[in-house]
């Protein structure tokens, strides 16, 4: 049942996304001739006034069609409401309308949230959460660390289940570069002593969390509703951008990025727990794709922005089609193999794992 609300979600963001670029079109009065989420064999079809809507077999994107390139199209190439035809800032919209409506979506949802599900609040715990084990090559996964562990103590420092145990704890293991620190550990009640010895960058290979238990509670106002959702979309935001600032940088290898595969069996597990998580994972990776989206890449809605980019620098006048075509195909081939390949990879980790996505 999680599993298949985890790929509900996926399914969600992405009508979200298109339907961002097709009312931005439609609004504008713009010629629209497909709507589809999914690609592949069709599943289900449906033939409007004006548009094709369907639904495909392979639920990894979708995408809005437009009559300019149709050799079918009964529409003159000529005609001022075809997407070409229009000037570059109605362009732009349509074509950002995607990225802007996950962004909005995903505040909707951190709002929503606090409203119907209560004003969260963390009863702290002892202990600092491990809540992910990175890689099975770090010295946390050769001293048998799990995800959920509590470390209770490092080197005979007790921990507080808050964001200054957690800062505590780190600076303890980056103060032991290449030596061991003696961590005691609870998991399902019991305790236990174990060495780990952090890297040369004074790293053992964990992600940590504050130990603490959430209630909610009902909402004083729309105010506090407002606030909370605020604080929470930012927070979203800052995990992303900190996210995609240790990619770029390095800090994160392939490893620890994951595809459709991946990103459906953790929103999975997160649900299992608490599902509440469905929804902040779902904001989270709204906020993701918008950004991923908006990157200056081939294929993706940042590739045709920075061409309309260098079209308005231009005066208005486009690279040769050929050329943006040859790009385009290029930047679309690499990302369907970085697909493949994430989803090969997140399936081996679910076999090995048996089933979770958390070591």
């Amino acid at each position: 049942m999680f599993v298949l609300a985890a790929i509900a979600v996926l399914g969600v963001l992405i009508v979200v996304h298109e339907l961002g670029h097709f009312l931005a079109a439609r609004l504008q009065g713009i010629h629209v001739n497909r709507f589809s989420i999914g690609f592949g064999p069709v599943l289900l079809r449906y033939q409007g006034p004006k548009t094709e809507y369907a639904l495909r077999a392979l639920p990894l994107g979708g995408y809005v069609g437009f009559p300019d390139d149709d050799p079918d199209s009964t529409i003159p190439p000529n005609d001022p409401d075809l997407l070409k035809n229009r000037p570059v800032l109605d362009r732009a919209i349509v074509i950002s309308a995607g990225v802007i409506a996950n962004i909005v979506f995903a505040y909707l949802i951190l709002v929503a949230l606090p409203l119907f599900a209560g004003i969260p609040e963390a009863r702290e715990q002892p202990g600092i959460l491990v809540q992910q084990v990175m890689n099975q090559t770090s010295s946390a996964a050769k001293a048998g660390i799990k995800a959920g562990d509590v470390v209770l103590a490092a080197d005979g420092q007790s921990l507080s289940g808050n964001r200054a145990g957690v800062e505590k704890l780190r600076q303890i293991i980056q103060g032991h570069p290449g030596r061991p620190v003696r961590f005691t550990l609870q998991r399902d009640r019991q305790q236990r002593q174990v060495e780990i010895t952090p890297d040369s960058e004074g790293k053992i290979g964990v992600s940590l969390t504050p130990n603490q238990a959430i209630e909610r509670r009902p909402a004083r106002d729309i105010g506090e509703v407002f606030q909370t959702g605020s604080e929470s979309f930012g927070r979203v935001f800052s995990m992303t951008f900190e996210s995609f600032q240790m990619l770029f940088s390095g800090k994160a290898g392939l490893g620890e990025v994951a595809g459709p595969v991946g990103i459906v069996a953790m929103t999975a597990n997160l649900a299992q727990s608490d599902i509440t998580n469905l929804f902040f994972v779902a904001a989270l990776i709204s906020v993701n794709l918008a950004i991923i989206n908006i990157l200056p890449l081939p294929a993706l809605d940042g590739g045709h922005l920075a061409f309309l980019f260098i079209e308005a620098v231009r005066g208005g006048k486009p690279l040769p089609s050929n050329i943006q075509e040859k790009v385009m195909q290029t930047g679309l081939v690499v990302l369907l193999g970085l697909a493949l390949l994430l989803i090969f990879k997140d399936s081996l980790t679910l076999l090995r794992n048996g089933g979770s996505m958390l070591p």
